[in-house]
């Protein structure tokens, strides 16, 4: 079981890189030839025989891919204050971010579009979204509402996808590569509970000549065939930022490409 964020503060920084090390699958050797420092610094570090410098923990996160939100955590194991700010979407230093968001959200257009944190909580959306909506149990509509959650809850839109054992196999398999990655205990706990909407699933895999896994959705009596794509922010600096997701859904014909620019 992931460990919660308090327990994090209270193991120290060597034990956790070494978590770190261990999750990325690298060997003691493999990740010091990585940093160029030795295999028994590395060691020494992991055992707290040696106490890391602020310099070496940044340099250990960076070639282990840590996310800067728990790359913050390791400097405060290690004694030493974050470097990573972790500002409020709505801020007046996101103005920037936030006008980028919209005009991305606004271009794509009539297709839905949305934005999400690291834990699938929607921030920002275009009118696209309807398509996702309508029909749904108001509860999942409540802020903030969570993009997982309201794709594969049976009162979400799992009723209107007609391959929904597809989808979901699909979804509950990048989120636990998201899990393993991060270590984070609220993904773990929305892995466990999406799973458990998959009781009557029977196992699904991928046919030789599939790509990648379509969204089926059927609305106003047609069915919807939807791609996806997932994009992020590069080399960000700000916490908010690097768990920021931008999610974007295509047509996958041009029957439904026309029917979707008929409802702008």
């Amino acid at each position: 079981m992931a460990a919660t964020i308090e327990e994090t503060f209270q193991r120290p920084v060597g034990e956790l890189l070494r978590g770190w090390r261990e999750r990325r699958r690298l060997s003691q050797l493999e990740l010091a030839n990585r940093v160029e420092v030795s295999t028994r610094h590395v060691s020494f570090v992991e055992t707290g025989r040696s106490k890391p410098s602020r310099e070496m923990v940044l340099r250990l996160a960076e070639h282990l891919d840590v996310p800067l939100r728990d790359r913050n955590q390791l400097l405060l194991a290690g004694g030493y204050a974050p470097v990573y700010s972790e500002a409020s979407l709505h801020s007046p230093s996101m103005l920037a971010i936030r006008t980028t968001l919209r005009r991305l959200l606004e271009a794509h257009e009539p297709y839905p579009a949305l934005v999400v944190d690291r834990w699938w909580n929607i921030v920002e959306s275009n009118a696209g979204i309807q398509l996702f909506t309508t029909g749904v149990d108001e509860q999942l509509l409540k802020a903030p509402v969570n993009a997982l959650r309201l794709t594969l809850h049976p009162d979400g839109l799992a009723s209107r996808i007609t391959n929904i054992a597809e989808v979901r196999a699909a979804a509950l398999a990048s989120l636990q590569r998201q899990v393993a990655g991060t270590a984070d205990p609220e993904l773990q706990d929305l892995y466990d509970e999406l799973r458990e909407y998959a009781a009557g699933d029977k196992p699904v895999h991928p046919g030789p000549t599939e790509v990648v896994v379509p969204l089926n959705l059927r609305y106003e009596g047609r069915e919807l065939p939807l791609l996806t794509t997932i994009a992020t922010f590069g080399t960000p600096l700000d916490v908010t930022v690097s768990e920021l997701m931008i999610e974007s859904f295509y047509p996958a014909d041009e029957a439904t490409a026309a029917f979707l620019r008929g409802l702008r």
